[in-house]
């Protein structure tokens, strides 16, 4: 009797052995719970990945916002992962504005963005004044229609700026302004799975 072994009674430095040999979990766990620290947000200072499709210059289309249906011109990706985009404004309407990646097509056509300057646009240009948020219980209450949007001049400004470089190389491009113009709509029978954009 002095020679038999009893299986399946492994104490931890046997049961380590064995699922190191074997492949399998052990069967020994340890009593107290190994505390691990939990998924923060906070620390995730990484920036999204950005789609290989979409690069400066890439004609996108719009599928959500107000602006949903539009073709623009994307200028650059910023550090928050989000993408600035232009109408240009003076031909669909479409001002300086940051879009969710998720929310756009991609499509093979290309505008050369090379000579827009858009090194001063970053988050912190597009964030909201903490004074027109702070709007008193009385004001909202009292105030039926809507306030419009007041833009600043260094908005403008800016948007002139940056236009005035787009539309010179869309105008490089024939049929190109009367594309970006246009809307992007499905119809009766139109299988966008099929499409190639």
């Amino acid at each position: 009797m002095a020679g038999t072994r009893v299986l399946g009674t492994a104490g931890p430095k046997k049961a380590k052995k064995a699922a190191a040999t074997t492949g399998k979990s052990a069967r020994f766990y340890p009593a107290d719970d190994v505390k691990r620290p939990l998924p923060s947000r906070k620390n995730n200072k990484q920036a999204p990945k950005i789609r290989s499709s979409i690069t400066p210059g890439t004609v996108l289309i719009l599928l959500a916002g107000r602006f949903r249906g539009k073709r623009v011109v994307c200028l650059k990706s910023l550090v928050s992962g989000l993408l600035l985009v232009t109408g240009p404004y003076k031909v669909n309407g479409v001002p300086l504005r940051r879009v969710n990646q998720a929310y756009v097509i991609a499509t093979s056509t290309k505008v050369d963005v090379s000579g827009v300057d858009v090194a001063s646009f970053d988050d912190a240009y597009f964030a909201r004044s903490s004074s027109a948020d702070g709007e008193g219980e009385e004001e909202f209450f009292e105030g039926d229609a809507a306030k419009p949007a007041i833009v600043s001049d260094q908005r403008k400004a800016d948007q002139k700026k940056v236009d005035a470089a787009v539309i010179k190389a869309v105008e490089a491009t024939p049929m190109m302004k009367g594309y970006l113009a246009a809307k992007f709509s499905l119809r009766n029978g139109d299988k966008p799975h099929k499409m190639v954009f």
